[in-house]
């Protein structure tokens, strides 16, 4: 696909970005009752912030993460992984074949949320791990916060991933990226909302900025 012609999807698509945001207000709502997962997450998330803002950043374990993203979204579209390099200074895969999916999914898919979420479900399916689960709770707070101080630092910088699927393109999959996670996440996690509510919630209210714009013109 042309720069241009992402150009105009990543127009076409602001108003999902909207009814998104939206949606997420929705579902914060609706889960903030669920005070011991919150508590938890956020005392993770802030332990990582002060972590990160005292201590030098650990971008060996963000870059090893990041390319081994890159690499799992080639398997999940049935490519091959050539070549794999993560160093402290940066990495690169090399790779079969390739998308914007791909080339994106490290700046909004959190991979070491997804090995938490991964390594908890295992344990408590084998060992009965529900006694741990604000302690999980807590890794996941810690875990996406890592995501997401570490992904908005790198990004600072330029980055090839970005400027080869063009900066708005690249803005907006991030962003509808990292709030599918939430929308899909939060719900599971407090289990004071379906994920099939939210979604439905994210469509009325893309629905509802739609009809706006509609108005407006």
């Amino acid at each position: 696909m042309a720069k241009w012609t992402k150009l105009i999807v990543a127009i076409l698509l602001l108003p999902i970005c909207a009814g998104a945001v939206s949606a997420l207000v929705r579902v914060l709502r609706a889960t903030g009752s669920a005070d011991t997962f919150w508590v938890a997450f956020l005392g993770g998330a802030a332990c990582w912030l002060v972590l990160f803002l005292l201590l030098p950043k650990p971008m060996l374990l963000y870059v090893f993460g990041h390319e081994l993203t890159h690499a799992l979204w080639t398997w999940l579209f049935g490519g091959k992984v050539k070549r794999f390099k993560a160093t402290a200074k940066g990495g690169h895969v090399v790779i079969s074949k390739s998308n914007f999916l791909i080339v994106l999914a490290p700046y909004f898919f959190p991979f070491y949320v997804a090995l938490a979420v991964l390594v908890f479900a295992l344990g408590h399916w084998l060992f009965g791990w529900d006694r741990y689960r604000h302690w999980f709770h807590l890794l996941i707070g810690a875990a996406y916060a890592f995501h997401v101080t570490l992904t908005w630092h790198i990004l600072q910088t330029r980055q090839s991933d970005i400027t080869s699927q063009g900066y708005l393109f690249s803005a907006v999959v991030i962003f509808l990226g990292n709030i599918t996670v939430l929308l899909a996440g939060l719900p599971l996690l407090t289990a004071r909302v379906t994920v099939l509510t939210a979604i439905g919630w994210w469509l009325q209210e893309s629905g509802a900025v739609l009809q706006r714009l509609a108005r407006l013109l």
